[in-house]
């Protein structure tokens, strides 16, 4: 077979070669500008479809979504599928774009395409969406009041951020480091800062470590604070603290003495069974007394038996 000589083959010729060589043509195939898009939450992706090679003029497209281990349609029949319906459209033949994407968009996503003219009728790609999400207010918690040379923890949380946030901590509008050792500024603190967890904590406080503290957690999306809330550190009375101890034993032990000198003199005899007794003396056995007309004067109506 006589082929067209020149500088460049025309691509017929190319066919032509390929054919005789034994190679597949006409087969479909597929490429993206961005198999791993990232997109920030409430924003719009374009996730890249392209046919490269094809003889078909008119192939099949299906987009899906595969989450969690389970697929489900996205684009199917010529129409958006599911819960993008109405917040997606496809762009050109194969590529998908989404509006106002949501976190519950991040999956991964694969492009089909059946061309029924081609050697090769099926090709599919995968693309990875990622939705990074801005985080929330954090929750912090700080004592109020620490006694100096305590211990003191101080939290911060936040549950919605994507990627997880990195925390740090503040003091009177001040960052503070991640090791209090590392700044000369904090050589009177003594701290700890782990920015994955949002925990600082102060092996031994100082009065210096009073003042307002609060938290940032930040990731790519972005970042928030909680509010300002005061640590105050006070030292400890040890003299005014044993003195009060001092003072409660001694009023317990008078109490004690109170109640059992109390005791002793029969102030805690139940009065009422006395006035019962008084009321109802004992009478001897076998013996009954009549009252007269005349009061005090009794006789006896039976005598004793022996």
């Amino acid at each position: 077979m006589a082929l067209r000589r020149g500088p460049l083959l025309r691509l017929r010729d190319l066919c032509v070669l390929l054919l005789l060589g034994g190679c597949l043509v006409g087969a479909v195939n597929l490429k993206s500008s961005n198999r791993n898009p990232v997109v920030q939450e409430f924003e719009s992706v374009e996730l890249s479809c392209i046919i490269t090679d094809s003889q078909t003029s008119d192939p099949r497209i299906e987009w899906k979504k595969i989450q969690d281990d389970q697929t489900s349609y996205v684009f199917f029949e010529n129409k958006i599928q599911g819960d993008l319906a109405g917040r997606a459209e496809i762009l050109g033949k194969t590529s998908l774009k989404i509006w106002n994407v949501t976190r519950s968009d991040a999956a991964l996503y694969r492009c089909e395409v059946v061309a029924r003219n081609d050697r090769k009728e099926i090709d599919e790609i995968a693309i990875e969406l990622t939705v990074q999400v801005k985080p929330v207010t954090p929750v912090c918690r700080v004592p109020k009041a620490v006694p100096a040379g305590k211990m003191a923890t101080l939290q911060c949380q936040e549950s919605e951020g994507y990627p997880r946030p990195h925390y740090s901590w503040y003091r009177n509008d001040m960052p503070l480091p991640t090791d209090s050792r590392a700044n000369p500024r904090f050589r009177n603190s003594s701290f700890l800062l782990n920015s994955e967890t949002g925990t600082l904590v102060f092996s031994a406080v100082h009065k210096e470590d009073s003042g307002q503290y609060y938290c940032i957690a930040s990731n790519d999306a972005g970042s928030a604070r909680c509010e300002e809330q005061e640590m105050e550190v006070y030292d400890l009375n040890i003299a005014g603290i044993i003195g009060g101890v001092l003072v409660v034993l001694a009023v317990l032990v008078l109490i004690t003495l109170g109640i059992c000198c109390a005791y002793r003199r029969g102030y805690f005899i139940n009065s009422k069974q006395d006035e019962e007794s008084y009321k109802n003396p004992g009478k001897p056995d076998g013996v009954n007394y009549i009252r007269t007309d005349e009061e005090g004067d009794f006789r006896h109506k039976s005598s004793f038996v022996i």
